[in-house]
């Protein structure tokens, strides 16, 4: 039988063992899963507060440049007036040269207020961090990205993982069924003395068995269920049903794509560079700042009989040029520490490559892989199958005895589950090669 069709067969046997209301009830695709954890998934959501975050220090950067102004207030009250010294020719010009006479000048009470302004023309450090900002928002984009990836990952494994563990329960439930009705007949012959009762014992093992292994695999599939709910960001106690149909088909290759990893390191090399460039700068280029400020003076006594409070307007412009000529070899030192910087981003680039080149090539050796073994034991379970009902028949004709029958019913289940093994390791070899082609996305 064509592999086709074997699935076919197997899914519609399971649809059939089905309970009625879950057959009517509303299955998630796994497409509607993934959607909703790209809306709801928590970690997502943080991923897109820090884009903003990111956004906002870029804009914080580029405010740099705006001009600053800022209004300033002082009052002052000298107790004792400063002094300042006068040439003795200031009074008499006949007074030799060198000598000074001290003197006292102003007013006890000072007051000032006035508006400054300061715009930078041009600041290396401030042009450095905006472009190293907006390297810094592409980084963060990208880290969003591999969340978002992750997020894939993990639901889409998480969905496989309970597609098959319901798809055993529900083969379990077969095979229970089976069972019990072969311990009836067993033990009717049993009754009737046609049959031992080590042989009824034997089928009551293996309902025991069947209806213990029933009740991990509930309990797996429902812990499977809460961590899809957590990472699709669903209330625990939402019901949840998946689609049991297991989307088999054979898959096409994918054009290799720089991966986000890749991406992360390509950009941090980026960044490293306009770091090395502004420090570069730092060193031989000046700061040039426009400047200014406008206000008034005012000047008090308050000693009769002369009290007076004056105020005097000052305002000037200019403009400022700062240049270093010797900061201590810190920014050298600095320099070298990017330059090394640089060489291991270069060297972690170099082996993201080629470690990713390997993890390609085995990921198209295990998908193809898989999708031989899937081939290979659908054919198996058809054919335990055909072997179990001839069993049967023969049991029925007295040609095979109880042993027969139930090493017939363990290679059929030994089969389902090595179906349903390949079939999921199939997809999930199928995923991990989107992942490291860098053709994972929602």
């Amino acid at each position: 039988m064509k592999l086709v069709n074997a699935h076919i067969l197997i899914v519609f046997i399971a649809l059939l063992a089905l309970p009625s209301k879950s057959i009517h009830a509303q299955a998630w695709t796994l497409q509607q899963c993934l959607d909703t954890a790209k809306v709801n998934n928590k970690n997502l959501q943080l991923g897109k507060n820090n884009l903003a975050i990111a956004t906002e220090k870029h804009q914080e950067a580029k405010a740099g440049l705006l001009p600053k102004i800022s209004a300033n207030a002082d009052y002052k009250y000298f107790t004792n007036m400063p002094y300042q010294l006068l040439p003795l020719s200031t009074f008499n010009a006949m007074a030799p040269q060198g000598q000074f006479k001290e003197a006292q000048f102003g007013v006890q009470h000072n007051i000032n207020a006035n508006l400054q302004f300061l715009m930078p023309l041009y600041n290396a450090q401030i042009y450095g961090a905006i472009e190293a900002t907006k390297l810094a928002g592409e980084i963060t984009n990208l880290q969003y990205q591999k969340s978002e990836e992750q997020v894939l990952f993990e639901v889409t494994t998480l969905y496989y993982n309970a597609q098959i563990l319901q798809h055993q329960i529900l083969f379990i439930d077969s095979n229970l069924s089976n069972a019990k009705k072969l311990l009836a007949n067993m033990e009717l012959l049993n009754q009737q003395l046609l049959a031992k009762v080590s042989d009824v014992n034997k089928v009551r093992l293996q309902v025991a068995q069947l209806t213990t292994q029933n009740e991990n695999l509930t309990s797996k599939n429902k812990q499977i269920l809460n961590a899809l709910k957590l990472f699709m960001g669903l209330s625990l106690s939402q019901e949840l049903a998946i689609d049991n149909n297991i989307d088999f088909k054979q898959m096409a290759n994918y054009k290799n794509a720089s991966t986000i990893e890749q991406k992360l390191i390509e950009t941090n090399a980026i960044l490293i560079k306009n770091e090395i460039k502004t420090l570069n700068k730092t060193r031989f280029l000046p700061n040039l700042n426009l400047y200014g400020t406008y206000g008034t003076n005012g000047f008090g006594y308050d000693k009769q009989p002369n009290e007076f409070l004056k105020f005097y307007p000052i305002g000037f412009a200019g403009v400022q040029i700062s240049y270093p000529i010797f900061s201590g070899t810190t920014t050298q030192r600095k320099l070298n520490q990017k330059r090394i910087e640089q060489k291991n981003v270069a060297l972690q680039l170099s082996f993201q490559v080629d470690q990713n080149n390997a993890q390609i090539e085995n990921a198209l050796m295990q998908r193809q892989v898989s999708q031989n073994t899937v081939k290979t034991i659908a054919q198996q379970v058809e054919l335990a199958r055909e072997i179990y009902h001839q069993t049967i028949l023969m049991q029925k004709e007295g040609t095979a005895n109880l042993t027969d029958v139930l090493l017939a019913d363990n290679a059929i289940r030994e089969s389902q589950q090595n179906y349903l093994n390949a079939l999921v390791e199939y997809l999930k070899s199928d995923l991990e090669l989107k992942r490291v082609s860098g053709n994972l996305k929602f």
